[in-house]
């Protein structure tokens, strides 16, 4: 006699209720932990950006060391005297926006270092406006500084940072990330000593033409003394992800140049 659980009906009864069960809990537990990934990310966020204008753990030549998850939030409101929302559209800065005005701008409005750059880039790239947000604070010296995010493509997944500028557009800190890296090579653009050799880099030309910064492969200046040759050196066995640095700088930060050129007072 046919045993019922033999049958191939029981096998699909069964294997549809597992899904079931199984797809269940799934969402129940990302339902449940959304609340904590969501503060991770702002956390997270804040942070970097922290780090970008120099407030951060580090001491000597040591790893980096971010502020603290339980100082992060007092910090940020502290450090970032300001948040603006500049608005992009065709390579031009059609508004500036204050975070208040961005917030009663938008229906579904978020804190500004929560605006979504894969997302902006994508509104580009189909001839919308991109937002672009733009923190702004002082160095450790009482320089004002302006921190823009940039996001771009490495060498197997998405890399991104923060940089600081000072009015000039001279980087003065930053902070990148990847998604996916190879360690040992393109994950270090996470090293300290790789994001230290950008600080003091200009990006424009004498005659104020934006020029970005190369992270160059056989760079003649290797220990990088000469901060106006718009170059970096090179990551050793990671040319495609420093590639990607170099072009995401470039894109991106060129971008805020109008802003940049309305600081300064016409002649």
């Amino acid at each position: 006699m046919e045993k019922r659980t033999d049958k191939n009906g029981y096998t699909i009864i069964f294997a549809v209720a597992m899904v079931v069960v199984v797809g269940s809990l799934l969402a129940f537990t990302a339902s449940s932990l959304k609340p904590a990934i969501t503060e991770n990310e702002r956390i997270e966020m804040q942070q970097n950006i922290l780090y970008a204008f120099g407030v951060n753990g580090n001491e000597g030549d040591g790893d980096i060391t971010f502020v603290s998850k339980e100082k992060v939030a007092e910090a940020f409101t502290t450090k970032v005297s300001e948040q603006l929302v500049l608005e992009s559209k065709g390579g031009k800065i059609v508004k500036t926006m204050t975070r208040q005005e961005y917030l009663d701008s938008s229906d579904k409005a978020k804190e500004p270092y929560l605006i979504d750059v894969k997302k902006q880039q994508a509104n580009a790239k189909a001839g919308e406006s991109r937002l672009l947000p733009l923190f702004v604070g002082t160095s450790k010296t009482g320089e004002t500084l302006y921190v823009a995010p940039i996001r771009g493509k490495g060498l197997w997944d998405a890399i991104w940072g923060y940089v600081a500028l000072d009015s000039d557009m001279i980087v003065r800190g930053a902070f990148f990330d990847h998604a996916g890296e190879t360690p040992g090579l393109g994950a270090n653009i996470k090293q300290r000593y790789f994001m230290d050799d950008f600080e003091g880099e200009h990006l424009l030309t004498e005659t104020g033409a934006f020029k970005g910064i190369n992270v160059a492969k056989g760079n003649a200046d290797p220990k990088n003394m000469d901060k106006t040759d718009y170059e970096v050196d090179a990551l050793a066995g990671a040319t495609i992800t420093g590639d990607g640095v170099s072009a995401m700088i470039k894109a991106d930060l060129k971008l805020y140049l109008p802003y940049f050129q309305n600081l300064k007072p016409s002649n």
